[in-house]
């Protein structure tokens, strides 16, 4: 797997161009965050073809290139969580409006649910759905090469945010013990902002999940 990661926008949101391998051409983006510009030259400096767009969840910082995307792809299709899927086309509950952007595009092509397979581009995507952050907050799963796409679920010495609306933290604590610090100690995290972390090292030094 080829895995690149774009920072967008004044929030610096990883986004994410996933391939089968390096000769590969269609590929997967995860969370096209804002300033789609730089995702777009890069897409088309290396001959790439987007067939799905996934998102983590629904806040504006990992949405508000998806508009972009869709009108250079149009054949590309949108994945979201079914609990998050009101938030593409409401920018209050996206929270694109208390930051003047006012950001809302149309519905998914598919909602998913825990425990959905995601085979698209030569890739499979186990779907783990990890609420707290939002409700229909999920993590990304690939067991073969011990990848996992976090979003804001958690990052290399933090947990994501709990205090905007439908956020828990009691629900993201119990979703990250639950499906991430489950998966083996080796599986690189691909997180939503930050660096690259591992399992392992959340488990011995992130200070909001040990004991």
């Amino acid at each position: 797997m080829n895995i690149d990661r774009l920072i967008l926008g004044g929030i610096e949101t990883n986004c994410y161009v996933v391939r089968a391998g390096e000769s590969a051409k269609d590929c997967l983006i995860i969370d096209p965050g804002e300033g789609a510009g730089k995702l777009l030259e890069f897409l088309q400096g290396r001959g790439l073809c987007p067939v799905a767009t996934i998102l983590t969840h629904g806040h504006a910082d990992h949405i508000a290139g998806l508009t972009d995307l869709r009108r250079q792809f149009p054949q590309m299709q949108v994945y979201i969580h079914r609990q998050d899927a009101g938030m593409l086309g409401d920018p209050e509950a996206n929270l694109s409006v208390f930051v003047g952007m006012v950001f809302r595009t149309e519905p998914a092509d598919v909602l998913l649910e825990d425990g959905d397979v995601i085979d698209q581009a030569g890739i499979k995507l186990k779907v783990l759905h990890t609420p707290g952050h939002t409700p229909g907050g999920i993590c990304l799963y690939e067991p073969q090469e011990g990848v996992v796409f976090a979003g804001d679920a958690l990052f290399a010495g933090s947990i994501g945010r709990s205090d905007f609306p439908g956020g828990d933290e009691y629900q993201l604590l119990d979703s990250i013990g639950r499906k991430l610090l489950t998966l083996p100690d080796t599986t690189a995290v691909y997180p939503g902002h930050g660096m690259r972390t591992t399992i392992g090292r959340e488990k011995r030094a992130n200070p909001y999940i040990r004991g």
